[in-house]
């Protein structure tokens, strides 16, 4: 309490703005109580207080319980954090998967995910990107524009922080909250765009048969090594070509890094105004461990 009010003091008077804050033993019921009274508040949710007052709270407050997630707890006589928090674990994973899992542990306040310290970096085991898409995705198109757009962030990043991967995992959810995971081991590491992008929608074409309209996707590279290990070169590839398309990416990369990302675009994403319009290089990241620990 102490140092959020500090906090509060110091951006009032310094800055001239107002805050409101939040305060737990855990990051998630900091967050609710960040938004549970503005403008220019402090509230603190502890171990004695908090079934009193974040149970009695909407579900729809609770991070990750989205629009349709929150029709989809109402139909299963979930309206509250409380009655989240209270239900059967198991059957909220029947009906919304992994997400379930998360949404039961959030509402009873159990993330245990730490506050790091200034300029720390986890060790880096995978990366990837996922996003709700700007509007349900109805066709293959609208499926490879938006997973080119993941895959450029996923690919300029492994090339940022001196990595190839050698598995392409995917995720899909639709407008149901049916989602699934899908992975393929490649044949030589990489950090190419094109072909993150090519194992990506070879994934996607496998293993989803249009049933509904598609809500999320996801993208993530894992198992990975130095982009300068030794490898065995493909006896029937192209290694020239290889070259040349990293090369295009690192152009790429230095070109948005100068200019910002909508300097330049692949000729595919103007073919829907909507979806080319993700900055998939700056838009939230949902955190990884919730999902793949």
């Amino acid at each position: 309490m102490t140092i959020a009010r500090e906090i509060s003091h110091r951006i009032k008077y310094e800055l001239g703005v107002t805050v409101s804050i939040g305060i737990s033993w855990n990051k998630i019921y900091a967050k609710l109580g960040s938004d549970y009274k503005k403008p220019d508040a402090i509230t603190e949710f502890n171990r004695e207080n908090y079934k009193d007052r974040i149970w009695q709270l909407p579900a729809s407050d609770l991070l990750y319980v989205g629009r349709q997630t929150n029709k989809k707890l109402q139909k299963l006589g979930i309206r509250t954090i409380g009655q989240l928090a209270e239900s059967d674990e198991k059957l909220l994973e029947s009906h919304f998967g992994k997400i379930g899992n998360v949404l039961w542990a959030f509402a009873n306040g159990w993330d245990e995910d730490p506050v790091c310290k200034e300029g720390y970096e986890a060790p880096v085991k995978s990366i990837g990107n996922s996003t709700t898409t700007p509007r349900d995705l109805e066709n293959d198109l609208d499926v490879w524009i938006i997973q080119i757009a993941l895959a450029e962030s996923v690919a300029a990043r492994l090339r940022k922080h001196g990595f190839k991967c050698k598995t392409v995992e995917i995720t899909v959810r639709d407008n149901g909250l049916y989602s699934f995971s899908r992975q393929i081991h490649l044949r030589q590491p990489t950090n190419i765009t094109n072909e993150i992008v090519t194992a990506a929608f070879q994934l996607f074409k496998d293993n989803y048969k249009w049933e509904h309209p598609i809500r999320s996707l996801g993208i993530r590279a894992a198992d990975l090594v130095l982009d300068d290990i030794p490898v065995q070169l493909d006896l029937f590839g192209n290694q020239e070509k290889k070259e040349k398309l990293e090369k295009l990416d690192r152009t790429v990369d230095e070109i948005r890094r100068r200019f910002g990302y909508f300097s330049i675009q692949r000729a595919a994403m103007y073919q829907d105004k909507v979806l080319s319009h993700l900055d998939a290089g700056t838009h939230t990241v949902h955190p990884h461990s919730y999902f793949h620990g």
